[in-house]
């Protein structure tokens, strides 16, 4: 059985627990704490992932598969989330590498500083300019799906993965995502794809 070096909180490793859910692939988590180097201790560092950073996939044979949409790759060839025409599978690899540039560096960061740090913590100064390059990522994509229901050739697959994870929870780094009714309708859409687990609870807003 797979194993997924997991933190609940990271809309990184939620892409893989999506992925795996919806392909009925059989996996076990084990978690680290972020904020406390759970991540950064010698074993980690040596044994699992030299780069101090989750998600990980630790296959049976003991290899070991980081980074998030590396992972999705993986799982998603020869699958319904990967196309086979290699047009739509570059668009794919171009929506993914955009979500690791554009996209996660300003939404998950201000998310990660709003809900995982100290009020007080200096960080907080950041999200002004976080913001103001999130929402240029937001608006590529809401350009993008006013006319198409996934990103890449009207069907989903990992490049709406990837995108979704932390697109879903944005309002959580202060993200208003009222002017973007394409991409809340594009959430729901995926919200109602076969097999889809979510990354909280339903009551998580509450």
């Amino acid at each position: 059985m797979y194993i997924l070096h997991d933190n609940t909180e990271s809309g990184n490793a939620y892409k893989v627990r999506l992925l795996l859910a919806q392909l009925g692939e059989p996996y076990r988590t084990i978690q680290y704490d972020v904020t406390n180097g759970e991540t950064r201790t010698p074993e980690f560092l040596n044994r699992i992932n030299s780069n101090g950073r989750i998600p990980v996939v630790e296959f049976p044979d003991g290899r070991f598969l980081a980074e998030s949409n590396a992972i999705l790759y993986y799982f998603a060839q020869g699958s319904d989330f990967f196309p086979t025409d290699r047009w739509d599978q570059a668009e794919v690899m171009r929506w993914m590498f955009f979500e690791q540039y554009s996209h996660e560096p300003f939404v998950a960061v201000a998310k990660f500083i709003l809900t995982m740090l100290p009020p007080d913590s200096p960080r907080r100064a950041d999200i002004p300019a976080l913001h103001e390059k999130g929402y240029a990522a937001l608006q590529i994509m809401e350009d993008r799906l006013q006319d198409h229901d996934y990103l890449v050739g009207d069907k989903y697959s990992i490049a709406d993965i990837a995108l979704f994870a932390y697109t879903h929870v944005a309002e959580m780094g202060e993200f208003d995502l009222s002017p973007y009714p394409a991409i809340r309708t594009w959430i729901k859409r995926i919200t109602q794809t076969p097999g889809f687990i979510p990354m909280y609870p339903e009551d998580w807003k509450k």
